[in-house]
């Protein structure tokens, strides 16, 4: 009986695996790179170093921003960029975005980052939040420099980013990078035992309802 359970359970989420590499290279084909358009606003570069640090406080960040009373549409808009940036960047749950170099995610990373790090600037401006904005920026600098990570960089710490560009995953790169296939091969998994649970659970009350 159990045997019989755990053959369609495989077989989801090796499928949902499938579907992960399906849309990946889909994905891939319109990913767009640092010379894509720019009718949006730019959004200056972020180093590596500093990115490590701001991964920390992205949240407080954006949480300030979203409750920002003193704004303006282009702040609006780079907010709403690094959120959706964020998003396509799975969150940042992919182990390495931020500190791997190599990893498939890294420039995505730097791009819902640097549109944190514009942000978090763009507070300092404003009556109300210049207070709290300065008190994020004093932080960042001390970890900075705790952790010696100042002078640290990539090959994308020079990239400017724009609103007007999603920058997504290189998909095409996640065979050769072991720490996201199995995070996403994970997900993969939890997607097809979540599938398979809910339709056991809901199997009963169909049959006892007729």
């Amino acid at each position: 009986m159990t045997s019989s359970r755990t053959i369609p359970l495989v077989s989801t989420a090796l499928a949902t695996a499938v579907f992960f590499c399906v849309v990946a290279g889909s994905a891939l084909a319109h990913s767009p790179s640092g010379g894509g358009s720019h009718t949006g606003l730019d959004i200056p570069e972020i180093s590596h170093g500093e990115m490590a640090v701001i991964a920390d406080y992205r949240s407080g960040i954006i949480d300030l921003a979203s409750r920002a009373v003193d704004t303006n549409e282009p702040f609006r808009r780079v907010l709403n960029y690094a959120e959706i940036q964020y998003s396509y960047c799975l969150w940042g749950r992919v182990p390495g975005s931020v500190t791997d170099e190599e990893s498939p995610f890294n420039e995505c990373a730097h791009a819902y980052l640097a549109a944190a790090k514009a942000v978090l600037l763009s507070m300092r401006e404003m009556p109300q939040e210049r207070a709290a904005a300065n008190e994020i920026i004093s932080a960042v600098d001390a970890d900075m420099t705790r952790r010696g990570l100042a002078l640290v960089t990539c090959r994308f710490s020079g990239e400017a980013f724009n609103t007007a560009d999603v920058i997504k995953p290189h998909w095409g790169k996640m065979p050769l990078h072991p720490a996201s296939m199995a995070s996403l091969t994970g997900l993969a998994a939890l997607f097809g035992l979540g599938f398979f649970g809910l339709r056991h659970f809901l199997r009963p009350k169909a049959q006892s309802s007729e």
